[in-house]
């Protein structure tokens, strides 16, 4: 080996080494401080994805319960509907046999008064019939009566006093 190639070789194997040194400071540096950071941010990526992926559980949770409130409310407001829907039609019934009661009493009422306003008018019919007849019968009397009928009835109780007396 001539000293040309003995530093060919020493050229050879120093660029080899130094390749070797430069890779390795490479991977020094890779695993000192490039592959820290670069965990770091995954882990702050991964943490970021599972908060996002927790939130959006919560969210589709919450949204479920909305849903399920809002048909628990759908099913309510049904309920109240019908319930006021009865409650109306009891109302409106109850109304209704009160006002009918009412007319019936009102009717019956109003029977009683004409019955009463008709027995008074009779009253009052009967009293002025018997006045007037009344009236008439004493100017008939007073018409018929006299000297000469006054004289048959004394003649008469005479009579019947006589007959008593005898018999």
């Amino acid at each position: 080996m001539t000293a040309t190639q003995v530093y060919l070789q020493i050229a050879v194997w120093s660029q080899v080494v130094s390749s070797i040194v430069f890779i390795g400071a490479l991977v020094f540096m890779w695993f000192k401080w490039m592959l820290p950071v670069f965990m770091a941010a995954q882990a702050r990526s991964n943490r970021a994805i599972a908060e996002a992926e927790r939130h959006r559980d919560e969210v589709k949770a919450a949204l479920e319960t909305l849903h399920s409130e809002i048909e628990t409310a759908r099913q309510d407001a049904g309920l109240i509907v019908g319930r006021a829907k009865d409650r109306a039609q009891h109302e409106r019934q109850a109304l209704h046999d009160e006002a009918v009661e009412a007319g019936e009493r009102a009717l019956a009422n109003a029977g009683r008064e004409l019955e009463r306003a008709r027995t008074a008018a009779r009253r009052q019919l009967r009293e002025e019939l018997f006045e007037r007849a009344l009236s008439l019968a004493r100017g008939d009397a007073a018409r018929r009566a006299g000297t000469a009928l006054d004289t048959r009835l004394i003649a008469r109780v005479a009579d019947s006093l006589g007959r008593e007396l005898r018999g």
